[in-house]
């Protein structure tokens, strides 16, 4: 299950790739290391046409697994949209591209431990879209803040391909390229957009290194 990606490209490749109008994230610095429950950027529909704002990582997580608990960390992989539970947000005023450059998955090493391995585009394009979702919630996400309304969000997760499976065989996140793949996204109807619920081709993705940490 993916939890932790990067995003490193430019904010104008961003902009010019998902066809942003506005954007509400200020001046957008690279992230090599993005986890759970942090602020990302997403691209998403508006009146105006889409934007790109800030959010935070982690859907809600449905009521009956978070009982006896005083905070809810969130749902970061979607793996049955169809659910009830995920299904009134299926429409295009609740989906989003989650732009990365990378994303990691944990190899379980012999000793019990694991390491991060990480994953690209192969051909040298680094940017590429997580089909997600969003909405607005209000709910403890850390105890020290208390209840607080936040914008979040999560993205859809489907059968491994070859080069995820072989590090990480349950699954790996939906994962968008192609202009078309991009407008399908954001504007088709919903059974025509979860067609897109599918594992990238195996040759379009590689094994890198760790995105390089700044400062």
């Amino acid at each position: 299950m993916c939890n932790l990606y990067a995003m490193t490209d430019s904010q104008q490749a961003i902009r010019e790739a998902a066809g942003v109008m506005m954007d509400h994230t200020g001046n957008l610095a690279p992230l090599p290391e993005i986890w759970p429950n942090t602020l990302a950027p997403v691209v998403r529909n508006a009146r105006g046409g889409r934007e790109l704002v800030m959010a935070r990582w982690g859907m809600p997580t449905p009521p009956g697994y978070l009982k006896g608990r005083k905070v809810d960390r969130g749902v970061t992989n979607i793996r049955n949209p169809t659910s009830p539970w995920w299904k009134r947000w299926e429409g295009t005023a609740h989906r989003c591209l989650v732009p990365l450059t990378a994303f990691s998955e944990p190899e379980h090493l012999p000793d019990g431990g694991s390491r991060p391995v990480w994953f690209a585009r192969s051909g040298g394009e680094p940017l590429a879209f997580f089909a997600g979702i969003w909405c607005q919630w209000t709910s403890v996400r850390r105890l020290a803040d208390g209840e607080t309304t936040d914008t979040l969000f999560g993205f859809l997760t489907t059968t491994a391909n070859r080069v995820v499976g072989a590090i990480h065989p349950r699954a790996m996140p939906v994962i968008l390229t192609r202009p078309d793949e991009l407008d399908a996204w954001m504007n088709a109807p919903a059974p025509d957009a979860l067609w897109l619920q599918r594992p990238l081709a195996d040759h379009a993705l590689t094994v890198v290194p760790a995105p390089a940490r700044l400062g």
